[in-house]
């Protein structure tokens, strides 16, 4: 009996024993299942820096890079516009192609800014304006030498303002391609005010070079000036020698 009751005890430690050896076993499951829960959170933050580098790289044009780009192209749509215009109002054939020039260049240099334009991700208007819809009212109501006239002058105006912008973008732009651009198309806008400014006034491309000219008519004084040093005493001082003997 004694043994019997040895052999109870000992199957009851050895159950005990195993009881408390499977408890501690739970918390330690849990303990390595929730290490793995943080895991997760640190990978849903690595892929949101690498979203702001896209988004912020669409945005490289300055704001005046991009008013610029926008008002050259309310610009070009309304000298192509006026241009229509006056190669069908226009009196004078001298204004007639005239109009007919600015419809050429000023679409080439459209399709030039639109090429730009998408590389660069700017929406063009596809309007010419409140401004320039004014103009080209007026001008509609125009007929005979008064269209010539009035036609001339606007176009006098608006290419001296682009001119004045394309080659303030042309110098301080900021970035490069939109500079280049300017600076590609500054000789048509020039050679459109100077086209201009020689229909307005024949006579002011004759009158140009006289200007130049004049130069070397106030050089000519200083010829006139040479014969006073002739009159010097250089002759005087011949004579001398030959009254003596």
């Amino acid at each position: 009996m004694s043994n019997f009751k040895i052999v109870s005890t000992g199957i009851v430690a050895i159950a005990l024993s195993l009881a408390t050896g499977c408890t501690p076993t739970t918390p330690h499951d849990q303990n390595t299942s929730e290490a793995p829960a943080a895991v997760p959170v640190q990978t849903t933050e690595s892929p949101s820096p690498t979203a702001s580098p896209t988004t912020s790289g669409q945005n490289n044009l300055s704001s005046s890079d991009r008013q610029f780009i926008k008002e050259a192209a309310q610009g070009g749509l309304a000298e192509v516009q006026l241009g229509q215009l006056a190669s069908q109002r226009g009196t004078s054939n001298a204004v007639k192609q005239f109009g007919q020039h600015m419809v050429q260049d000023h679409t080439q240099v459209n399709n030039q800014l639109k090429q730009l334009a998408t590389q660069k991700g700017v929406r063009l208007p596809t309007s010419i304006g409140s401004k320039n819809q004014q103009v080209k009212q007026r001008l509609s109501k125009l007929s005979g030498a008064n269209f010539d006239r009035q036609y001339l002058n606007q176009m006098l105006q608006d290419h001296e303002k682009d001119i004045s912008a394309f080659q303030t973008e042309a110098q301080q732009g900021q970035d490069s391609d939109v500079k280049a651009f300017a600076a590609q198309a500054l000789p048509t806008l020039q050679e459109h005010l100077q086209q201009v400014r020689s229909i307005i006034n024949p006579g002011s491309s004759t009158s140009t070079p006289s200007s130049t000219s004049t130069p070397s008519s106030t050089s000519t004084p200083s010829s006139t000036s040479t014969p006073s040093s002739t009159s010097t005493p250089i002759p005087t001082s011949r004579p001398i020698p030959t009254s003596t003997p």
